[in-house]
């Protein structure tokens, strides 16, 4: 006889079950996300067959076209070969480059990866400490000015904030390179190997370009790392709060344990499965949001490339971003799931 569980469960079909739960999960987030960018394709007021060919093509040149397009199939057939297509990581030629959508994506991709990784690194060195100390300090002058500091970062626009920063500290004082991702004269010099100019740098050891690089990268990580700071610190405040008016921590404190102990030892453990959800979430807003200062800094990423694209009805390109920055969101909340059970024994 097979042992089972003490409710009769077999232990096996458990694990099975839930593993199928799962998967069946991420594939129907996976279709949903298929249907809702080809009906983004659809809804759009441009017209695909007029964005390739232009407004004055003949009439029967641009049935022929519509028809070899397949625009002419019913919704179900197009969309059946939408997936296929996707499945096979096919998304078309952009018509602003010529070039596979999904090769744009991949060159302009790590750009945004970069600048949205180093503004969460930010964000995070920055807000979690800012919230600890203002829900310690809750109702004094310490929190009403971390509150004061997050309101600003979280409500400002971001292209004021880009503008800002590249007036003072490019403009004015000359502390860091300006727009752009890398000086002229490093262009081409470091092999393209991960797409990360900092990581290609530093692997062929050309450590002026490295420099060059990061002095570009400062100025718009903090443009994108204030907001993140901002609510992640907000974020923070609200999750101690609740911690702290726990008896675990009267307990601590009863015993004599400093402050600080009590906080950094107690505190921000039992928050750590909350932070790790806000900060995923954060991430992929950052990768998603981070268009305005891709514009503001002249920055090569993905935003630009979209914005780019919309601009010029150029829907391979619009929808392949979409579907990336979908995916990029599925994985991220995938990410923070697993964490969750790694760090919080309740949920395994």
């Amino acid at each position: 006889m097979s042992a089972t569980t003490r409710d009769g469960r077999l232990p096996g079909l458990g694990v099975a079950g839930l593993l199928g739960r799962e998967a069946g999960m991420l594939l129907a987030t996976f279709l949903g996300l298929l249907l809702v960018t080809f009906l983004i394709g659809r809804v759009m007021p441009s017209d695909p067959v007029i964005a390739a060919l232009g407004a004055d093509v003949p009439e029967a040149t641009y049935q022929r076209v519509r028809a070899e397009m397949g625009l002419d199939d019913p919704i179900w057939q197009q969309f059946g070969r939408y997936v296929g297509a996707v499945a096979r990581l096919d998304f078309g030629t952009s018509i602003l480059t010529g070039q596979p959508v999904v090769s744009d994506i991949a060159r302009v991709f790590p750009a945004t990866l970069e600048l949205a990784t180093a503004g969460v690194l930010i964000g995070t060195l920055l807000g979690v400490p800012l919230g600890l100390l203002a829900a310690v300090f809750r109702g004094t002058a310490v929190d009403g000015a971390v509150r004061a500091v997050t309101l600003v970062g979280y409500s400002a626009p971001v292209f004021w904030k880009g503008l800002m920063l590249l007036l003072v500290f490019y403009a004015l004082l000359g502390w860091t390179e300006g727009p752009g991702r890398v000086s002229i004269a490093y262009e081409g010099l470091v092999e393209p190997r991960t797409g990360l100019m900092l990581v290609d740098a530093a692997l062929a050891g050309e450590w002026d370009a490295f420099h060059d690089a990061l002095s570009h990268l400062v100025l718009p990580a903090i443009s994108l790392g204030y907001g993140a700071a901002a609510y992640i610190g907000r974020m923070t405040r609200s999750f101690a709060l609740d911690q702290l008016r726990q008896e675990y921590v009267t307990a601590a404190r009863v015993k004599g344990l400093p402050e600080w102990r009590v906080v950094l030892g107690h505190v921000l453990p039992n928050c750590a499965v909350q932070l790790v959800t806000a900060i995923a979430l954060t991430y992929g807003l950052l990768l998603e949001g981070a268009v305005l200062t891709e514009t503001v800094f002249a920055w090569p990423g993905l935003g630009q490339y979209m914005t780019k694209a919309m601009f010029n009805a150029d829907m391979n390109a619009v929808l392949g971003g979409t579907f990336v920055i979908g995916v990029v969101f599925v994985a991220l909340n995938l990410l923070s799931d697993v964490l969750y059970r790694l760090l919080d024994p309740r949920a395994r």
